[in-house]
Formats: C-alpha cells, sequence, structure tokens
C-alpha cells in the first residue's frame, strides 16, 4: 500500500523527499501512482502580500479561491481563472490558465519566482518578490508545466493585478469557419483591449471587457460596432469553463474540425491528445531526477 505524506512546512517536504530517495522508494505529488504520495493541502498558507507592490508569496497548496478573496479586500487579484478552483502549485505544475490569459499571460507570466524541492530532498529557490527581477537561473519558468516530474514546489512568488471596477460580457454568434476566424482577426488587429477572447466553435464568440464602468462601456461599444453581438450576464464564462473541465486534450490551434474551445493560440479538444514529453524535458528530467524517483 502506497504511503501517504502531509508536509506542513519546506523542511517536512525535504524531509520526506529525503527518506523516499534513502530507501529508493517512488514519489507522486498530488495523485496516486507510486511508493509514496505526497500531498500539498498543508502547505496552504500566504505567506506575505505586498499590496504597494502588487506581489504575493504564498505556499504550493494555496486554492485560488482561497487567495483572491485575501486579495480581494485589498483590491486586488491573481489573474488566474482555470476551472475547478486548482491550487497554485497545481496551476504551475500543470500550466493550468483560463480566459484571462488573453490579456495577463499564463502562469509563467505572473510567476516571480519559486521555492523547490528535488527528488533527494535538496531545497532550491530562485527568482524574487518583486516584477523586475533577473537574480539567478529561472527555475519557474522551466517548473511551468513539470507535472510534478523535476520536483516539488512548495512556494511561488506571484505578480499581481488591481480587481477591475466593473466587467461586461459581449457574445457574439459565429455561423461559419470563416466568420469565427475573421471577427477573431478583426479584434487581434483593433484598439480593443479585451480580458479574455474564446471561441466556443461552433456557436459563440465570448469578449469580455474589465477595468472603470466608463471604459468598459467603451469598449463594449466600440466591439458592437467592430463584430456586432449582444451583452450576455457572466454565465457565457460558466460554459467556457465547463467546456474547458470536460476537455482531456490540448494543442496549439491550427483549423476548427468540431466542437473546441480556441483560445490565445490554443485548442482545447473534447478528446485525447497525445503530448509527448519532448527529448529535450526528458534529458532536463533526468538532470534534476536522475533515479527517477519522481512519478
Amino acid at each position: 500500500m502506497p504511503s501517504a505524506s502531509e508536509p506542513r512546512s519546506v523542511r517536512e517536504a525535504a524531509s520526506v523527499l529525503s527518506a523516499a530517495a534513502a530507501e529508493q522508494l517512488r514519489v507522486s505529488i498530488d495523485r496516486t501512482g507510486a511508493d509514496v504520495v505526497l500531498q500539498t493541502k498543508r502547505l496552504n498558507r500566504v505567506l506575505e502580500h505586498e499590496a504597494g507592490d502588487l506581489t504575493c508569496t504564498v505556499e504550493a497548496g494555496v486554492r485560488l479561491s482561497t487567495l483572491n478573496r485575501r486579495l480581494a479586500r485589498h483590491g486586488q487579484m491573481l489573474a488566474l481563472d482555470p476551472p475547478q478552483d486548482p491550487t497554485v502549485g497545481a496551476c504551475i505544475a500543470a500550466d493550468l490558465s483560463g480566459p484571462r490569459r488573453h490579456r495577463y499571460g499564463s502562469v509563467r507570466d505572473l510567476l516571480l519566482g519559486v521555492t523547490v524541492v528535488l527528488s533527494d530532498g535538496t531545497i532550491a529557490s530562485s527568482g524574487g518578490k518583486v516584477v523586475k527581477n533577473v537574480a539567478g537561473y529561472d527555475l519557474g519558468k522551466l517548473f511551468c508545466g513539470s507535472s510534478g516530474r523535476l520536483g516539488l514546489i512548495v512556494r511561488a512568488g506571484l505578480r499581481l493585478h488591481p480587481l477591475p471596477e466593473a466587467a461586461r460580457t459581449l457574445v457574439v454568434p459565429v455561423s461559419s469557419r470563416d466568420v469565427a476566424l475573421a471577427h477573431l482577426r478583426t479584434v487581434q488587429r483593433s484598439q480593443l483591449v479585451p480580458s479574455a477572447v474564446d471561441l466556443l466553435w461552433p456557436r459563440k464568440l465570448c469578449l469580455l471587457f474589465e477595468g472603470s464602468a466608463r471604459a468598459v462601456e467603451q469598449q463594449l461599444g466600440a466591439a458592437r460596432k467592430l463584430v456586432g453581438g449582444s451583452e450576455e450576464d457572466p454565465d457565457a464564462w460558466d460554459e467556457v469553463l465547463a467546456f474547458q473541465t470536460r476537455c482531456r486534450g490540448r494543442r496549439p490551434f491550427a483549423g476548427l474540425d468540431g466542437p473546441m474551445l480556441v483560445r490565445a493560440g490554443e485548442a482545447f479538444l473534447e478528446r485525447e491528445v497525445g503530448r509527448d514529453w519532448s527529448p529535450l524535458a526528458e534529458r532536463v528530467r533526468a538532470a534534476f531526477d536522475p533515479e527517477g524517483l519522481l512519478a
């Protein structure tokens, strides 16, 4: 039977991995499939919040909803909005993002620094607490999308954004591939600054505008003139996230060939799409975990 471990600190996590390495036990992070299942749910503290700098430092087990509730008291947010309320560590390890990726980027764009524990128990940190930081190797970006195969993410420094005063959604019906792509190109080439542009094919294009009430009103009106459509309540984004949750595959956007969600150059599909671990990624993994102890 696999044993479960729920460390409460970086040192405890390092001890777990060090002991497992000494016994040549395989370790999986927040999922089954190894001799030791290491869970991050007790690493759930907000360690620092520098409201004036729009940054915070958190442990990997903090859930996005918990963090954003705390940040909202200061009129700020972490602009990550994937479905199902994952932890910060899961967002980094699985490279998760949601509709706001269009404006704010993916988790790698919001990550200022990380502290990780390698398979032998070594603790390593890189980056810092400020937006403009070039100290050391950028482990954070390397760990984005690593799926727990390089090491355990225990802490993260994050870039924040002001909480918008207003948010409104424009939904544009699309009837054909050419119309859908024409609308996408029109929005991309315009002076519009939407927070999200998601194409829920084959039915509609959803545009989210956020900011001051006056700016949002102007953007919404300009968007209507360019691509038509009508305003809908935020439930449109619930539908988008529900579709993303059902999707089992993701690939670079190459065309429209059935129900899919198109976002920021990627397509989410309701079928499995192979995403092989590349030879280069395998070389990096071997450098971080030469014994292959991380499952």
